[in-house]
């Protein structure tokens, strides 16, 4: 009864936003370029050493358990002799995801922004690469099927291909993968990538999301949506592809209104590619407000 309550008082999307604390430029102004999105009613903070005095909880790292319900043994192992720093990174940018997933299935939030310092799609199951050490995605669909949850949407709108996120769900029929990459491709496990080509308008790729996109996800009605957010593909990023930093926004509500339409909101925001600072300051704010229904 008190989660009905609270969605009629609460008339905005539940959004929460996981931020531990990394290394490097990229995140360097948060969680303080989130002032004015961070005390708002409907948004739930789950921080690392950046203390407040409404934060709702705090960021978790994945065990070693919860990594292997993916990853090998041998995988783990590997990423631990490549320093205690970078597992650690590593953990917590895998460990948020799961946390996220989590507070969805048990309604705490609605939707949720996922700040990682490494990303996701490049690591399978036994192998990384790209500055992607553990599947974050992946990890988390896996603990949400222990729970009972069995279908799952990935979106990936970075510059690259999500070898990784493939080589997991490759042969999985209750995943729908759709990477907007490099090439053309589909089969007939739910897996499809969308060529992007270098210069590409902002306008044509938007149309590209809604032709690609959507028609797929109403089709397979997924019960969450994991979306693989990089902004490399901004002009002037290591994997430019032409697009304006106001591109991502529009992105943002295709698929924002696609889960709010398929699966009650549930919408799980991952970031990965992208390295300025100046971008991530601009994008990111303006992404969160949406997902939560601010502007």
């Amino acid at each position: 009864m008190t989660d009905i309550i609270d969605h009629k008082l609460i008339s905005r999307k539940r959004n929460g936003i996981f931020l531990p604390h990394f290394q490097g430029q990229r995140l360097a102004d948060f969680p303080q370029a989130l002032a004015d999105i961070l005390d708002k009613e409907n948004v739930h903070y789950y921080n690392g050493v950046y203390r407040v005095a409404d934060s709702a909880s705090y960021v978790m790292p994945a065990t070693e358990d919860t990594l292997l319900k993916v990853h090998s043994q041998e995988m783990i192992n590997m990423v631990k002799r490549m320093g205690r720093g970078l597992f650690e990174g590593a953990s917590y940018s895998a460990g948020v995801t799961v946390q996220a997933a989590l507070e969805i299935y048990r309604g705490n939030i609605d939707n949720a922004f996922v700040f990682t310092g490494f990303g996701d799609h490049h690591a399978g199951r036994n192998y990384c690469g790209g500055m992607c050490y553990f599947n974050g995605a992946a990890v988390a669909i896996a603990t949400l099927r222990e729970k009972g949850m069995t279908r799952f949407a990935i979106v990936d709108t970075d510059s690259h291909h999500a070898d990784g996120t493939r080589d997991i769900f490759g042969q999985d029929r209750e995943v729908l993968h759709i990477c907007f990459c490099f090439q053309d491709y589909s089969d007939g496990n739910n897996n499809v990538d969308v060529a992007i080509p270098c210069g590409i308008e902002d306008e044509a790729l938007l149309q590209k999301v809604r032709e690609e996109f959507v028609p797929r996800v109403n089709t397979f009605r997924p019960e969450l949506i994991f979306w693989e957010f990089g902004y490399d593909a901004t002009r002037g990023e290591y994997g430019d592809k032409g697009l304006t930093r106001d591109c991502h926004l529009e992105i943002t509500r295709i698929i924002k209104s696609t889960a709010d339409a398929l699966c009650h909101g549930r919408l799980i925001a991952i970031l990965c590619g992208g390295s300025s600072r100046y971008l991530a300051t601009y994008i990111i704010p303006k992404i969160i407000t949406q997902m939560a229904e601010l502007d």
